[in-house]
Order: C-alpha cells, then structure tokens, then sequence
C-alpha cells in the first residue's frame, strides 16, 4: 500500500459568500480558497477573520465546493474572485 502525504490527499476548498461594509454601506459577492475542513461552519470562520481585517464583515457563507465550481461563479465575483 502507498502511503501519500496529507497535503497530497487534500481537496481543494472553495467558498462562496456575501459580506458588507458600513459608511458608506458597501456590500459584495465573492470567492475565497478555504484552508481546513471543507465546510460552511470552517469557511465562515476563516472568511469572518480575514474580511474583518480588512473591515468587511461577513454576510453568510452560501456554499462551499471543490475547484470544480469555480468557472462558473468568476463572472459573479467579479474583483472579489479569490481576493480574500
């Protein structure tokens, strides 16, 4: 049997979300590689922390997904494509 590295065996991460700012409201849509577990309760915890530092404040986390959806949700995202 081989044995590959973790890092090998990973999936790519995706997620899609929604996040906004205030004074003037400002709000998006994007797309953002997720690094661990490869779920909404995972993605909302890394986006929330780096949208924050950045003074966004994350809306909803609506899907997450593998590289597989990403061509299909570039032209929504606009700027916001794998920005965060």
């Amino acid at each position: 049997m081989l044995l590959l590295p973790a890092q090998a065996m990973a999936q790519e991460c995706y997620a899609d979300y929604k996040a906004k700012q205030d004074n003037p409201l400002k709000l998006h849509y994007g797309v953002a590689e997720i690094s661990g577990p490869c779920s909404k309760g995972a993605a909302k915890a890394d986006l929330a922390a780096r949208l924050k530092a950045k003074g966004w404040t994350l809306l909803n986390v609506v899907s997450v997904f593998g590289a597989e959806g990403l061509d299909e949700r570039k032209a929504n995202a606009g700027s916001y494509y794998l920005r965060f």
